[in-house]
């Protein structure tokens, strides 16, 4: 009886966690304008065209000063995306880098910590999904600990997602209990290793001299 009893309330817990996770991604959007950054960094995956326009956009307005579109299929050519970003010729042959080397969110979190540092950059805007952000952004903060890099969230609305009543949607109810899922892995894996000292890929990367 007593297992039953713990079993429901962990299920109350976790469901209230999921409608408080839908709540937190539907009010992310739309989104404000953010401040001024040195770097604007795109995270790829579901959705990709709308978040490089978004990120594209954010850069011919001047709130950055280059983009990276990070986890780039390796199929995809430079032109394919040009495309897709809808940018001017000259300002994406100057301004935008393309990243190959991110499978996944983790990837996408040291493939920008690399590109960051290569650049010098202190702060940066991150341009991804609503339900995407809070991951990333657990991971971001995870590589970029004690780097003195500053942050900021764009993130890009799913139209499937801002329906009040988005759990009568079998497409937005399994995106949103898929990603909250994924969400509570990396709260509980940081909650581990917060436990003990941790190198961060920051820490472990060789320092550039000063020119």
């Amino acid at each position: 009886m007593k297992s039953v009893a713990a079993f429901l309330v962990l299920a109350l817990i976790w469901f209230a966690g999921l409608f408080a996770y839908a709540a937190r991604v539907q009010q992310s959007t739309p989104a404000p304008l953010p401040e001024r950054a040195q770097g604007i960094v795109v995270l790829t995956g579901a959705g990709s065209n709308e978040r490089i326009a978004a990120a594209v956009g954010l850069l011919e307005d001047g709130y950055g000063q280059r983009v990276l579109v990070s986890g780039v299929n390796r199929e995809a050519s430079r032109e394919d995306i040009r495309n897709v970003s809808r940018a001017v010729r000259r300002l994406y042959d100057c301004c935008v880098d393309l990243g190959f080397t991110a499978a996944d969110t983790v990837g996408n979190a040291r493939e920008t910590a690399d590109w960051a540092q290569a650049m010098r950059y202190a702060s940066l805007i991150v341009v991804t999904t609503d339900y995407h952000m809070p991951r990333a952004m657990l991971e971001l903060n995870a590589v970029f600990h004690g780097s003195g890099v500053r942050l900021q969230t764009y993130p890009v609305p799913t139209p499937s997602l801002k329906a009040r009543r988005w759990w009568r949607s079998p497409r937005a109810a399994r995106l949103m209990v898929v990603e909250y899922c994924k969400y509570l892995a990396i709260l509980g894996r940081e909650a581990v290793l917060g436990l003990g000292p941790r190198q961060t890929p920051l820490d472990a990367a060789p320092q550039k001299a000063a020119p």
